[in-house]
């Protein structure tokens, strides 16, 4: 069996889906056996991931998005690309699938239809256009969460057989990071203090602003010793908690975007992970803190408490008091702290990308 996995937003400034395609595609090419997989279009031999661009030279990367915006207006550039794929897997950055090849995609999240003023109108017309040409035809999709595939199920009426949860996983560099790696990310980014760390781009729907109330609710006596710490880049619509970020509030510090491969040291530094956001689809800093072994807060909506279980403690994410109970009793619980830990060490075994691969594969075989 042969699969053509879209794999332009790798080429794109982007943050989970890009995530999503860098670790799938190298996945299911280490498990592929007898089949095979290509990244499209005509995407091979891949860079470092990084969030911020292309994962290709600008050499590579222009000819490949000229190629994209010629095969969505026409056929033929899209059946070169694909070539004599079985199974052609694509993204929202593809605007069509082809005859006689089964046509696949993989589910994220809802947010545009359940929270639309999280999202640009570009987006959301982007998601809808997604979902009428490609989610509502495609033969089968896979969903991040038994959650996310609850939402596409009631919210596109996709009949319940043709979508499968199929967890993502999560880089071994974070089940493998040492106490040593978190000293010397701690000790070059100047963490002197314990800290309660969030990664994530600065966005409207991550909830940072009950974040940052939570914190500056916490007791003097416990806010005095820890700094709440920020990593990820500034997004849309971030200007008012930007502000508040950068506006020098005690023990509140911005680190912007993090490289790949400082994160799993920088995770496990952290003395508590937080992770309040208002809706995910699967949520990846969460299941990377649980792999690093860092105890959670999180919401308790979406797809997160399915994710997180019991490695987290749970919250109201629209109210700045529970957040601030919440960071309290783990800040404050050292038993607490390593409980969390333990739960979420194991849980996270479910998030190896070698096993989403795997079962992907089964996924796929379907329509050999």
């Amino acid at each position: 069996m042969r699969v053509s996995v879209d794999a332009s937003p790798l080429l794109l400034r982007s943050a989970g889906v890009k995530n999503y395609l860098y670790h799938w595609i190298q996945a299911l090419q280490r498990s592929a056996g007898l089949n095979s997989v290509d990244g499209y279009p005509f995407i091979g031999s891949i860079g470092d991931l990084t969030h911020e661009g292309s994962v290709m030279s600008l050499l590579h990367t222009a000819p490949r998005i000229a190629w994209l915006l010629a095969s969505n207006r026409f056929t033929a550039p899209r059946r070169i690309a694909a070539g004599k794929a079985n199974v052609f897997h694509v993204t929202n950055q593809v605007h069509g699938g082809l005859p006689g090849m089964a046509l696949t995609a993989t589910v994220h999240d809802m947010t545009c239809w359940l929270t639309p003023e999280f999202h640009t109108p570009a987006n959301i017309k982007a998601d809808q256009r997604f979902a009428e040409r490609i989610l509502t035809r495609a033969d089968g999709l896979i969903s991040v969460s038994e959650n996310t595939r609850q939402d596409a199920i009631r919210l596109l009426n996709i009949k319940p057989e043709k979508i499968v949860t199929i967890y993502s996983g999560v880089p071994p560099s974070f089940f493998e990071v040492t106490a040593a790696d978190a000293e010397r990310v701690r000790a070059r980014l100047k963490l002197n203090k314990p800290f309660i760390l969030h990664v994530g781009t600065v966005e409207p729907r991550k909830n940072l602003d009950a974040l940052l109330d939570a914190f500056l609710l916490l007791p003097e006596s416990v806010r005095a010793d820890v700094e709440l710490v920020f990593a990820g880049p500034m997004g849309w619509a971030a200007s008012t908690t930007s502000k508040r970020i950068l506006s020098g509030l005690p023990g509140v510090r911005y680190l912007g975007y993090v490289p790949e491969k400082d994160l799993p040291g920088l995770t496990k530094a952290a003395t508590v992970f937080a992770y309040p956001s208002l809706y995910e689809g699967f949520g990846f800093p969460v299941a990377q803190a649980m792999a690093a072994g860092v105890p959670l807060l999180t919401s308790n909506n979406s797809c997160l408490p399915e994710i997180s279980g019991d490695s987290a403690v749970h919250v109201d994410l629209r109210s700045p008091a529970a957040i601030r109970d919440g960071l309290d009793k783990l800040l404050t619980s050292e038993s607490l702290r390593a409980e969390k830990s333990a739960i979420g060490l194991a849980k996270a075994q479910e998030y190896r990308w070698d096993r989403c691969a795997e079962s992907s594969w089964r996924f796929f075989e379907q329509f050999a």
